[in-house]
């Protein structure tokens, strides 16, 4: 007889934490596919549109942050995550992942010629700001050790940053326009993408936090200190790109509130203080989430004029919905 390790089944009647199942429920009923919506109706607005290029760069670049959520980040938590059923829920964000990245071109297919869309993605390649974040968070993803409780925490770190902060200054394009009446149907498509984004990070964060517990007060103090840093490093290469992205715009200033805001929307989920004072947003972005039918909608923000943005943090009353 070899001495074989046993392998496990997953077993969701016994839970070590009653929101896993929570937040599994909550991704299913928020299903949904981007040919629902229809972004042809945009063509005739897109024709005359006087800011394509920022727009489809906004596309690539947002692209290609779910593309290595999909394929790399979601894929390495899951495979390091000893809890089965949390792992599984990692595997359904991850195809939610995969649905965001189809959902970009989809608009693409729908408003952009072929060469268009090929000088775009050739653009992702090339553009540093946007290739040195994806290296960032790609490289903590595979740093990950078997058993290593302080590598899988960083990964998930990384994953709160990247779902809850470095996606929003591509985000606020289509929403910033959608909200005035500019490619609506697109911007839709957007605020279905945030809606998820928005329940991963609020999930993996609160997962993190309860492994940040078990550490000691030495690997808490480093760990807070490496986190802080890796923040701060990732923030000012955003000022960067989001310079680049929108400098024909005039949008810089806003774009770089809203990412600010959304840093510290996402040091709270993982059960930080936040870096940054508050500030006013742009409330045409803030409504631009998605609050209808099932959806727990955990960030909007109402108003009509500039709100000053505030964040609060995680707790388990934040899931009594």
């Amino acid at each position: 007889m070899f001495d074989l390790k046993a392998f496990e089944a997953v077993n969701w009647n016994r839970s070590q934490h009653e929101l896993t199942k929570v937040f599994w429920d909550q991704q299913w009923k928020q299903i949904w596919f981007p040919e629902e919506i229809a972004v042809s109706k945009d063509i005739k607005q897109w024709q005359d549109f006087a800011h394509q290029d920022t727009y489809k760069k906004v596309l690539g670049g947002l692209t290609l942050l779910d593309t290595i959520q999909t394929n790399i980040g979601m894929n390495e938590i899951a495979r390091f995550e000893p809890n089965l059923q949390e792992k599984a829920l990692y595997t359904v964000f991850a195809s939610f992942e995969a649905i965001h990245a189809k959902s970009y071109s989809y608009i693409f297919t729908t408003l952009c010629t072929n060469s268009e869309i090929d000088a775009i993605f050739d653009w992702v390649k090339r553009n540093e700001y946007l290739q040195y974040k994806a290296k960032r968070i790609s490289d903590v993803y595979l740093s990950i050790k078997e058993g290593d409780e302080v590598t899988l925490w960083k990964a998930m770190f990384a994953s709160v940053m990247l779902e809850s902060f470095l996606f929003y200054s591509g985000f606020f394009f289509p929403l910033y326009l959608g909200g005035q009446g500019t490619l609506r149907n697109s911007a839709e498509v957007i605020s279905l993408i945030l809606r998820d984004e928005s329940i991963h990070g609020v999930a993996i964060g609160f997962f993190a936090q309860q492994r940040f517990k078990q550490f000691t007060a030495e690997q808490k103090e480093q760990l807070t200190v490496w986190a802080y840093e890796f923040l701060l490093d990732l923030y000012h290469n955003e000022v960067s790109y989001t310079n680049d992205l929108y400098a024909e715009t005039g949008l810089s200033p806003d774009v770089k509130s809203y990412v600010r805001y959304n840093a510290n929307k996402a040091l709270m989920n993982i059960g930080f203080e936040v870096m940054f004072p508050d500030e006013e947003v742009n409330p045409i972005v803030m409504n631009g989430i998605r609050n209808e039918g099932s959806t727990y909608d955990f960030f909007s923000q109402k108003g009509s004029t500039y709100a000053v943005a505030k964040v609060t943090p995680i707790t388990d009353d934040t899931f009594r919905f």
